[in-house]
């Protein structure tokens, strides 16, 4: 791998940084407690910025660390956005999206923590660790984009796999906390790469004898569908959506369908439904770190109703 690309990683272990930005025509940037700004290094030039990604991407797909193996990288190839979690020696877990743009190409790499988190540890609610033990129906966990939600199902994960005798089945795009099995059976499959797609593994899923299944993102409607089915059939189903309050979340899920299926999907979803809780980070009074703060709906009788 480039030297400077593991020099500006290493910067953003060492910053407590959230994500690199690295972007052909401009200097590197890291994002700190949400606000970008760029380090001590000259702009990147379009022909570094393939080199340095052509080096990154050969070096994964050779050794078998990534996920799945993205295509490789040359001046005139990648007409469309790629992904990937990679583990750098040394420095931890990334996960990478590379893009073209006017300039050339970017990435950005968003770090993973070292460590899977537990749920004091990303501040959860309180409650969170009772709805996970309900033997079935959908928790979701929402908010913008950077606002935690990977860890707080992580941690979720991390608390069954240490409580319970379960079969948790992850789909993910792509893998980001490698969670070792201890009392739980846990399987992690990266969508696209061990599945064609999140609806694909779901169907596939219901065969698998699974208690938990976690499914990184809902992000279309056959996908929604599938979990919806899931949670009712006797799973406990754990996703994220991208919405920004707990009530437009139900709103987004049942907005997806058609007209003709929203009071079934309605039905179905009052039925299932345990808790929405939507995240955002906000900088502590210090301002040395950020800490989640949530707003948690609960499936009670009088949402059900609603």
């Amino acid at each position: 791998m480039d030297a400077s690309l593991l020099q500006w990683l290493s910067q953003v272990r060492q910053l407590g940084a959230s994500d690199l930005h690295l972007s052909a025509g401009l200097p590197p940037m890291v994002r700190v407690l949400g606000r970008l700004q760029p380090l001590d290094h000259p702009a990147i030039s379009a022909d570094h910025m393939v080199k340095l990604l052509t080096s990154a991407l050969s070096s994964w797909a050779g050794t078998g660390l990534a996920d799945h193996k993205p295509a490789l990288l040359t001046a005139s190839a990648l007409s469309q956005d790629h992904d990937a979690a990679v583990a750098v020696p040394g420095l931890g877990r990334f996960r990478v999206n590379v893009f073209a743009q006017q300039r050339g190409w970017s990435s950005v790499w968003r770090a993973i923590a070292t460590h899977i988190p537990t749920l004091e540890e990303v501040a959860a609610p309180a409650s969170l660790s009772d709805w996970v033990l309900q033997p079935h129906g959908l928790l979701l966990v929402t908010g913008a984009t950077g606002s935690g939600k990977s860890s707080t199902l992580a941690a979720l994960i991390h608390h069954l796999n240490t409580t319970q005798s379960l079969h948790i089945l992850t789909l993910e795009d792509p893998i980001e906390f490698e969670h070792p099995s201890q009392r739980a059976l846990i399987q992690q499959r990266a969508v696209p790469g061990h599945s064609e797609g999140f609806d694909t593994a779901l169907r596939a899923a219901l065969r698998q004898d699974p208690d938990v299944i976690m499914v990184g993102e809902l992000r279309d409607l056959p996908t929604i569908r599938l979990a919806l089915s899931a949670a009712e059939t006797g799973h406990l189903v754990l996703a994220t959506t991208h919405t920004s309050s707990a009530p437009k979340t139900i709103d987004r899920v049942i907005d997806v369908f058609p007209a003709d299926e929203k009071e079934m999907m309605r039905a179905m979803l009052s039925e299932s439904l345990r808790a929405v809780i939507s995240q955002t980070l906000l900088k502590t009074k210090d301002g040395s770190s950020r800490v989640a703060a949530h707003e948690i709906m609960v499936g009670t009788p009088a949402i059900r109703n609603l």
